[in-house]
């Protein structure tokens, strides 16, 4: 029986993401007709047809989704396996790629990315923004090697490292006509809770964290950002609840918000990485590297 080649696998994954014959050659330094007889190759070698072909476009078959999907399975074991061989060398000296979502991005990589870089010099960071879900999709296709994400989260095969409690706080202007105070109370009004719009773990987190079972005191408008969130409330469109990491940004500088803690209200924040990873060790040395780093 014949197999398809790691050249063949590579370059088929290539076209799959780019969706253009010429683009994928170009990211894999090789010529468009090597290319091309190379993914022809690999389909006579598993007989059947992964692409159909126009001249403008290209279309993967249902087979062709099968096979890019086992295919980056096959690529990400191969890298795990030449990970095993280097299990010996030092931490942090090779490529590192994290994903890490826009909640906590520009609150947290300032406290640790720099001084991490500077600390491992033969360390090749690499980062990538994005909600949780299209980060573990391509974590487990072997893009990201290691996630900073919020939890709980629903994920399957994969080990979690706790780093610390992020507490969530009701942020409002002062004068704002949402609230209602009453001695050391604070209520809120109906149609006034904004959140982040669907996709974002936050939403539900506070969502789930603040205990807020009325649905109607949520708002119908969203926010794609804490920025813009921050920027409603400004304007009195409503209330929100903001983690504590988030605080002590420019976002707040110089505004009239009132934030209140919330007794027992927060997001679990950790690292993620492929249960059984060989690399396990030094994603725990990650994990107190910024943890380290936030004292």
């Amino acid at each position: 029986m014949n197999y398809p080649t790691i050249k063949q696998l590579r370059y088929f994954i290539a076209l799959v993401e780019k969706n253009h014959f010429g683009q994928a050659a170009l990211s894999c330094f090789v010529s468009q007709s090597a290319f091309s007889v190379a993914i022809k190759e690999l389909e006579l070698t598993l007989n059947g047809q992964l692409v159909d072909r126009t001249n403008k476009s290209v279309t993967v078959t249902t087979l062709g989704r099968e096979v890019y999907t086992q295919a980056k399975i096959v690529i990400t074991e191969l890298s795990e396996l030449v990970n095993i061989s280097h299990g010996n060398k030092e931490p942090f000296s090779s490529k590192l790629s994290i994903g890490i979502i826009p909640t906590i991005a520009p609150f947290l990589l300032s406290k640790f990315a720099f001084d991490l870089q500077q600390q491992y010099e033969d360390l090749e960071l690499y980062l990538n923004e994005d909600i949780t879900l299209n980060l573990y999709d391509k974590l487990l296709k072997g893009d990201l090697d290691v996630l900073l994400i919020a939890l709980p989260y629903a994920l399957k095969n994969v080990e979690t490292y706790s780093l610390f409690r992020d507490k969530f706080y009701l942020t409002y202007s002062q004068s704002s006509k949402w609230v209602n105070k009453k001695g050391k109370n604070t209520k809120v009004t109906d149609d006034s809770i904004l959140l982040l719009e669907d996709g974002h773990c936050l939403r539900d987190h506070a969502l789930s964290a603040c205990k807020i079972k009325n649905q109607n005191k949520i708002s119908h408008y969203t926010a794609s950002s804490i920025l813009t969130l921050i920027e409603m409330v400004k304007i009195d469109m409503g209330v929100t609840y903001l983690p504590e990491m988030s605080l002590n940004s420019h976002m707040l500088h110089n505004t009239n918000l009132v934030t209140q803690a919330i007794d027992n209200a927060y997001r679990d924040i950790g690292l993620v990485w492929r249960k059984g990873s060989s690399r396990s060790q030094e994603f725990r040395l990650l994990g107190q590297f910024i943890k380290d780093a936030i004292v």
